[in-house]
């Protein structure tokens, strides 16, 4: 497994140890044995699938194309967990994303267990048509492993409602008769998604800002006052007061994002600078998001950046290089594009105190360390953009229920989720020194510890 799954994995275990709450029942040398069991089979996946699809090109050559199913653990239920089309695909890497997805499951307590897959293309090299041929195959070569009660995949990096249409009909053809409808997730609502999906990862990254910085804030600021936590002061200096938003990343996540924080009523916050692959728009009083969103939707999702294009969208705004949006000094910076945006290179130059982990891994270790000593408050990915794998869930309940919830109850239950999760970890947080993205690892980690424990697979 990489590193640094392995390095988040004893660290946790490390600040867990002399934990009073954490494995009470073991002493001396059988918590010695437990927490080296523990580090052996969290950090080691339980399975790693890899096959090579024969796929017919429309020219008629025959390609082969690598394809993996990782399985990390499934002490919580299932394995879930997205599969991506990307060039970059590899072992390793989906080996780290499903040991990463166990820990995020286990934060939010959904009940599955943490897998990834990946197909080692560009999809934009082929064809629909050839695309589709890869999709089931895919399913041809992995089914066994696959299932609602077994290995539940969805959307990723490359994919979308489309693949997974796919797939699940591939899956419903193979297992004939049985249960297929909870075998995908991340479906088109025709064939048993759940509403609210396009929206869900969004709604999620701004409601954890939202909870943190209205909710908690205003229910816990006299407590705040006297935390250990060097963050305390930054979130209490956003009580009350307007506050400037700036979204790196303008897609499915960043978009439905500013959209939130534009018609929020609970926080006075403006949307004063957006990105995406060509350019950062910025306005001071603040952005027409809604006209913005609706440039894109017809634009092939990208912003206006020429003056000609700023006029047909009908919005005021300053054109800035596209990296611009992460040295702007705002009080809130959504971190909703790639991995590895702010690096040790560009670290010193990021002005916000709050950062906002829309995206997975937008901030590479040594950048996160300096910002901790900086007294920047980030929302990790882990607890941030939890909406996707949540509202799956709810997905698949559907599924087996065959009963579906209106788009208001979907985003009333994700709210609901996500609250409970921030209920128990920001109190851990702001009674501790340790950074949030720590305290949510370590309560992950001593959540399925606990239960392997409890079910004997320690020893």
């Amino acid at each position: 497994m990489a590193k640094q799954t392995t390095d988040i994995i004893e660290k946790s275990l490390h600040n867990l140890l002399n934990e009073p709450n954490f494995l009470p029942e073991l002493k001396e040398d059988a918590r010695d044995k437990a927490i080296h069991s523990l580090i052996t089979i969290l950090s080691t996946p339980n399975h790693i699938h890899k096959s090579y699809l024969r796929i017919a090109r429309d020219n008629g050559v025959i390609e082969r194309i690598p394809a993996f199913r990782m399985q990390h653990n499934d002490t919580l239920g299932p394995y879930k967990g997205g599969i991506r089309f990307h060039e970059s695909v590899n072992e390793a890497e989906v080996v780290n994303l499903a040991a990463l997805m166990t820990l995020k499951n286990a934060l939010h307590e959904v009940p599955f267990g943490g897998g990834k897959g990946g197909v080692a293309i560009n999809p934009r090299d082929y064809s629909t048509k050839e695309l589709y041929q890869i999709c089931t195959k895919y399913v041809q070569y992995f089914n066994e492993i696959l299932g609602p009660d077994k290995d539940i995949p969805a959307p990723d990096v490359g994919t979308s409602a489309r693949e997974m249409d796919w797939m699940m009909s591939e899956y419903k053809s193979i297992h004939y008769g049985k249960p297929y409808l909870g075998s995908f997730t991340g479906k088109s609502v025709l064939n048993g998604g759940s509403l609210g999906r396009k929206k869900r990862p969004g709604k999620g990254v701004y409601y954890t800002l939202r909870y943190l910085l209205h909710d908690y804030l205003q229910e816990n600021h006299h407590q705040l006052a006297h935390s250990p936590s060097p963050q305390a002061a930054v979130a209490q200096s956003c009580l009350n007061r307007p506050i400037t938003l700036a979204v790196q990343g303008f897609g499915n996540v960043g978009s439905v994002t500013a959209t939130e924080a534009y018609h929020c009523q609970y926080i006075n916050n403006t949307i004063v600078a957006v990105s995406d692959r060509n350019v950062t728009l910025y306005n001071t009083d603040g952005l027409d998001v809604p006209a913005l969103a609706k440039y894109a939707a017809i634009n092939r999702g990208d912003l206006p950046f020429t003056k000609e294009q700023i006029v047909e969208a009908g919005i005021q705004a300053e054109i800035l290089d596209r990296e611009a949006v992460l040295y702007l000094d705002v009080d809130v910076l959504i971190l909703a594009a790639l991995e590895d945006q702010i690096r040790e290179d560009n670290v010193e130059r990021v002005k916000s105190p709050i950062i906002v982990e829309g995206a997975n891994a937008p901030i590479a270790g040594e950048a996160d360390d300096i910002l901790a000593t900086k007294g920047t408050l980030v929302i990790p990915d882990i607890l941030a953009n939890a909406g996707g794998v949540i509202v799956s869930y709810f997905e698949w309940l559907q599924g087996r229920e065959t009963q579906y919830y209106s788009e208001s109850e979907v985003f009333e239950q994700l709210h609901c989720k996500m609250g409970n999760t921030m209920n128990k970890i920001y109190p851990l947080y702001f009674n501790s020194n340790k950074s949030l993205r720590q305290t949510c690892f370590d309560h992950a980690i001593m959540r399925i510890s606990t239960i392997l424990y409890a079910q004997g697979k320690l020893f």
